[in-house]
């Protein structure tokens, strides 16, 4: 398979901030360019499909104000290069991505060289696997670290590479920046610097030509508008997404992760029925694909985090009873040693048993999820607790909500609030 021609830098930043189309981009850079004060820019639909071209010429410097405005992104990084390949890696530093707080900028590695190019894209690709696993018991921010100093390096090993071990590599690269995308909005809630993340996966997965890959990393940042309540920019996102899925042949289990996702942005913009029906629609994939094929790096969702998602939507649709009993199955169905997953259940267990005025039980509950918490810290589980805890405030002089406070409010948990 050829490898596709264009910009595919730039094409794969543009989908994963939510423009769909060219257009959409040179509307975002047109408002862009008046937030900025820079009169008379205009860029149309045109100027974009050029700068997506196989050969992007280099963009005038008001063009190049914009352009990185909009994405975080040093035009390097947008697949513009005023001057040859080899000077570039020559004399600037391999990430070198101008954001505001995840630079990638660990270590300057100056040397292309790839001598045995197989070997060294295998062993990215077992790093990758580990860093992988380690993401549900390592401490988050020594991971984050460790993860970002090996996309340094394989950026640079990436440069001298091509043909096969070049795809194996971008593969390896593309897993690891998804990782660091996922611990910067799940375990730092940091966004911002999860969408730069997510912007990086999504151009190493082209180098890969890996749709799925693609798939996932653009719900992932769908992610970040659905959280903030911003329906139409995640739906800009998931499209994408689905319609990256639908290049090769796609599991059921990844088709319901797709709709999971869909339905936690719905649900956070209000609209509880279209939640609903698209957890029926993820349910129904699992049933007409019960083998669960799926690639090796979603080691994030399976049908007991499917009833997880499906247990928070019934509770903000009002549906507490099911959600009790959902998210009980859920929690059933849960390894103990899941501890991220497990604190996020018991959370929204908690919400279910404070909706039917059962405080004890809700302290209970919450205390459980602490646990969990003490055992492996995660920032959007740690949200859900408090949400509840400031939820009890008309009991907050019963006993049980006392006891709870000393939990919450302990050393190691404060600590931990103000890092994340």
């Amino acid at each position: 398979m050829t490898r596709p021609a264009g910009n595919r830098k730039l094409k794969a930043a543009r989908l994963a901030k939510g423009y769909g189309s060219q257009q959409a981009l040179a509307d975002a850079l047109n408002a862009a360019a008046h937030d900025l004060g820079l009169r008379g820019v205009s860029i149309g639909e045109r100027q974009v499909r050029r700068w997506e071209s196989e050969n992007p010429p280099w963009p005038h410097s008001h063009h190049q104000q914009v352009l990185t405005h909009v994405f975080g992104l040093c035009m390097d990084d947008l697949g513009f290069h005023l001057v040859s390949r080899a000077a570039v890696d020559r004399t600037r530093h391999p990430l070198a991505g101008q954001v505001v707080h995840n630079t990638y900028q660990t270590g300057v590695y100056t040397d292309t060289t790839v001598r045995d190019p197989s070997a060294v894209a295998a062993s990215f690709a077992a790093i990758a696997t580990i860093r992988r696993q380690l993401y549900w018991i390592a401490e988050p921010r020594v991971l984050h670290r460790t993860v970002i100093e090996d996309l340094g390096l394989g950026r640079t090993f990436l440069r001298g590479m091509d043909g096969p071990a070049r795809k194996v590599l971008g593969r390896a690269l593309a897993e690891s920046a998804l990782l660091v995308g996922r611990i910067e909005f799940f375990d730092f809630r940091q966004p911002a610097d999860a969408a730069n993340s997510f912007v990086r996966a999504l151009q190493l997965a082209g180098e890969a030509e890996d749709s799925i890959l693609g798939a996932a990393i653009l719900a992932h940042a769908a992610f970040i508008p659905g959280w903030e309540g911003d329906r139409e920019g995640a739906s800009d996102r998931l499209a994408a997404a689905r319609s990256h899925a639908r290049r090769v042949e796609t599991s059921g289990l990844m088709w319901a992760w797709l709709d999971a996702v869909d339905a936690e942005c719905a649900t956070l913009s209000g609209n509880t029925n279209d939640a609903l029906n698209l957890i029926s629609r993820a349910e129904s994939h699992l049933r007409n694909d019960p083998s669960l094929n799926k690639p090796e790096w979603m080691d994030w969702f399976n049908p007991t985090r499917l009833a997880a998602f499906k247990g928070n939507v019934e509770l903000k649709a009002g549906q507490i009873r099911r959600a009790e009993n959902t998210l009980g199955n859920a929690l059933a169905g849960s390894p103990p040693d899941d501890s991220k997953q497990r604190a996020v259940i018991l959370a929204d267990l908690a919400a279910a048993e404070l909706a039917q005025k059962r405080v004890m039980s809700c302290c209970e509950s919450l205390g459980k999820a602490l646990d969990e918490l003490t055992r492996q810290w995660y920032a959007t589980a740690m949200e859900r607790v408090r949400d509840v805890r400031r939820a009890l405030r008309p009991w907050q002089d019963e006993p049980c909500v006392r006891q709870l406070d000393e939990r919450l409010y302990d050393w190691k948990t404060a600590v931990n609030v103000l890092r994340s």
